[in-house]
């Protein structure tokens, strides 16, 4: 086997030790052991998961509702069979055959639907973002821990990517040293479009009374990427955004940018606009999103895949990593020197990170050993570019219906639903009010005898 140049055996070696086992690895089930299944809410999100649900053997699709006739038909004509077809989501949760329930509804009716089924005995998994309101964050809360036989899982797919989980354990593992910052954008451009259709609320993400904006429909996902990678939640967020661009009618911001601070130090920034696209991440390979992980040692750029394409992620070395501190032997000899200094230094190639089939287990024969060394070489040459082979979207879905059969705990649960939700709350308090926003107030917040915070207009810059 011919020897690594430019990225060595070592350095191979070392991120692929990083990485994690992967997600569930789906397996057929009988038909008589699928989680029967309703959908509530057939719009563009809730079509979307039924195109992948069709492939999953696991769950079943017995039912379907929507307001929107049009909308009932396209799920229909998507899922196929003969669901159960219901306008009013009621009537779904009263139907014995649904055991579980998706909720795919706009925002402000996550909370009102969850807590319905819930009631009626149903497991749920419940689009990001979970809740709404400060006041539902602690009824859900309440809600879901009296009913500790049901599962409620929330739609953060990312808590189900391999590389994600790859990500993860490289920073377990030490691999980028100590991790501090996170960068994270999602531009678009433009951004959403209004196209109000017949017999529904239209582009409903535009608008205050049904949404949480930008902050809700895509920092949500990266605010959680950061949560699990740094390991910890935010104790505030400053930000600003305004109105500047988008002028349709809307009353969402369209031109955000937030700071969280974390414990000890760590930050994330999160950017999104409407009037560019570009990534300065990942080589320039994609575009819109993705996510920066910055440690002392390395950072790691990483972005999710999708129907068309496949996620990315590559880490660098830092040029000039920091020494371990020693103490000094002569405190006396101790120099000080004042000023600026520019330190350069050239930057490194990036190298692969690896998943679970490209690790050395140790147990491999001489073949498969050569194998992976091989594919190792080609992954570090950017001949190959490390691919999941199941989409996060269908593992999550997937591992929805095992819990359900299992009461096993999903990765993305209550409490990682219930943080993600409150990041979006006091987001856009923050950017309403003007100031640093603890995470605390949450605690206060829709509580019984405080006064509800205001929420004013969007501001036109």
């Amino acid at each position: 086997m011919a020897e690594l140049k430019d990225v060595t055996r070592r350095d191979a070696i070392k991120a692929g030790a990083a990485t994690i086992a992967g997600p569930l690895i789906r397996t057929a089930h009988a038909a008589t052991n699928s989680v029967q299944f309703g959908m509530v809410g057939t719009g563009s999100r809730g079509t979307y998961l039924l195109k992948h649900l069709k492939g999953i053997d696991s769950g079943k699709c017995v039912a379907i509702c929507d307001i929107n006739p049009d909308a009932l038909d396209k799920a229909q004509q998507t899922i196929g069979g003969t669901p159960a077809r219901y306008k009013d989501y009621r009537e779904l949760l009263a139907d014995k055959n649904v055991e579980a329930v998706f909720v795919t509804t706009p925002l402000f009716m996550h909370f009102p639907v969850t807590k319905d089924a819930l009631e009626a005995g149903k497991h749920v998994f419940c689009e990001k973002s979970l809740v709404f309101r400060p006041e539902e964050v602690h009824a859900l809360r309440a809600l879901v821990l009296s009913r500790p036989k049901q599962v409620l899982q929330t739609g953060l797919q990312r808590r189900y990517s391999k590389l994600y989980q790859a990500a993860r354990g490289m920073i377990q593992r030490g691999v980028l040293g100590e991790v501090t910052h996170v960068q994270a954008q999602w531009h678009r451009n433009p951004g959403w479009k209004y196209a109000k259709e017949k017999g529904d609320l239209g582009n409903w993400r535009l608008f205050r009374k049904y949404s949480g904006g930008v902050v809700a429909e895509l920092a949500s996902h990266q605010i959680d990427v950061a949560d699990w990678m740094l390991g910890m939640t935010p104790e505030s967020v400053m930000g600003l955004g305004t109105r500047d661009f988008m002028n349709d009618g809307r009353d969402i911001f369209d031109n955000v940018q937030l700071i969280y601070k974390y414990p000890k130090g760590r930050r994330l920034v999160w950017t999104g606009i409407s009037t560019s696209s570009h990534l300065p991440a990942l080589l320039c390979q994609r575009t819109e999103m993705g996510e920066i992980i910055m440690g002392t040692q390395g950072s790691l750029h990483i972005t999710v895949g999708d129907d068309n394409n496949r996620a990315l992620a590559m880490w660098f070395r830092e040029p000039n990593p920091p020494a371990k501190a020693e103490p000094a032997k002569d405190a006396k000899k101790e120099k000080f020197v004042a000023g600026a200094t520019m330190v350069s230094a050239t930057g490194g190639r990036a190298l692969p990170v690896f998943l679970d089939k490209d690790m050395m287990t140790g147990k491999e024969s001489f073949v498969e050993k050569e194998l992976k060394f091989a594919r190792q070489w080609l992954l570090a040459k950017g001949i190959l570019m490390p691919e999941e082979d199941v989409n996060p979207v269908d593992t999550e879905l997937d591992s929805f219906f095992n819990d359900c059969r299992t009461g096993g705990r999903p990765k993305a649960d209550l409490e990682v639903g219930l943080q993600d939700s409150t990041a979006v709350i006091l987001s856009n308090l923050a950017m309403d009010e003007g100031r640093t926003v603890a995470f605390s107030e949450i605690d206060k917040m829709g509580v019984a005898g405080e006064k509800p915070a205001a929420k004013p207009a969007a501001k036109k810059a």
